[in-house]
């Protein structure tokens, strides 16, 4: 396989839905077997495990100390043992009482202790969960954020092999179009299918100035020596893909003219930037 090959195949999001578990069973032997052919498929896996590794560790989060402190001061307060207070009694007289006092029974302090077990066993419960709840909040925002990358990645892969599908077709024609006075440097790549009507430009072959916003870039098709209208674009430099324009099922030639932001119903020949001819 080609480095070039290599290259796309990295950028086309496989790897980073192979790392989510988010592929079939095909597509995982798949991506095993390229990862042991080629060295750096292999390096770049290991490298979105890491990244994945990092940030869980990086939004990890740990209960606060102002938590931990008041779960320990109700556990010393409550379980505190007020046994050792010893109630205040008037002296008796030296004299001998005749009387013998009964004893009262000593008042059974195990539900007392048994409750501020259960009522600390249920701070520190509460503890934990909050931190479970915040760890899950962290994973579920992992989540979305890596599934929004998915999409993206899979987004750009079913772009790119949109535009690969033009390249592949043999009903599509290519027109490389050639500056003019006006823009002698300026360079449109045209591709055109007159079996499928569709009319195709692309921007990562183009070398056009860049227009201002108040002006776009108009395409036109000559049919019969007549300009049709083929819909305006904008010379973005850093978009690198197709840009499908409106329908069309013959032409002559192909050009480009600099208008007023919209469109214009009829070219400005003195603004004229590219043409080519068939």
């Amino acid at each position: 396989m080609k480095l070039e090959d290599i290259k796309a195949y990295i950028e086309s999001g496989i790897l980073e839905l192979y790392v989510l578990g988010d592929v079939t069973q095909e597509e995982r032997a798949q991506v095993e077997a390229m990862a042991q052919q080629h060295p750096a498929i292999k390096a770049e896996l290991n490298e979105i495990g890491r990244s994945l590794e990092l940030y869980a560790e990086e939004n990890a989060v740990e209960p606060s100390e102002s938590l931990r402190g008041r779960i320990l001061n109700s556990m010393v307060t409550n379980l505190a043992d007020d046994r050792t207070f010893k109630s205040a009694r008037p002296e008796a007289n030296n004299e001998e009482d005749n009387v013998i006092p009964i004893s009262r029974a000593r008042p059974n302090n195990f539900f007392k202790y048994a409750f501020a077990a259960c009522f600390a066993l249920l701070i520190v419960s509460i503890a934990a969960l909050v931190n479970v709840y915040s760890r899950l909040q962290q994973s579920n925002n992992l989540v979305v954020s890596l599934q929004s990358q998915s999409q993206k990645f899979a987004n750009q892969a079913n772009l790119m092999d949109k535009e690969l599908s033009v390249f592949r077709d043999p009903s599509f024609r290519m027109l490389k179009l050639q500056g003019t006075a006006k823009a002698p440097s300026a360079v449109l790549m045209v591709a055109w299918s007159p079996a499928k009507k569709k009319v195709m430009i692309d921007m990562s072959n183009t070398n056009m100035p860049v227009n201002d916003k108040d002006h776009q870039y108009q395409l036109w098709a000559m049919v019969g020596g007549k300009p049709v209208d083929l819909g305006v674009f904008d010379a973005d430099t850093t978009s690198k893909h197709m840009v499908e324009m409106k329908s069309i099922a013959s032409a002559e030639a192909f050009a480009v003219t600099l208008e007023r932001r919209g469109g214009s119903p009829a070219p400005t020949m003195d603004q004229m930037m590219v043409i080519g001819k068939f």
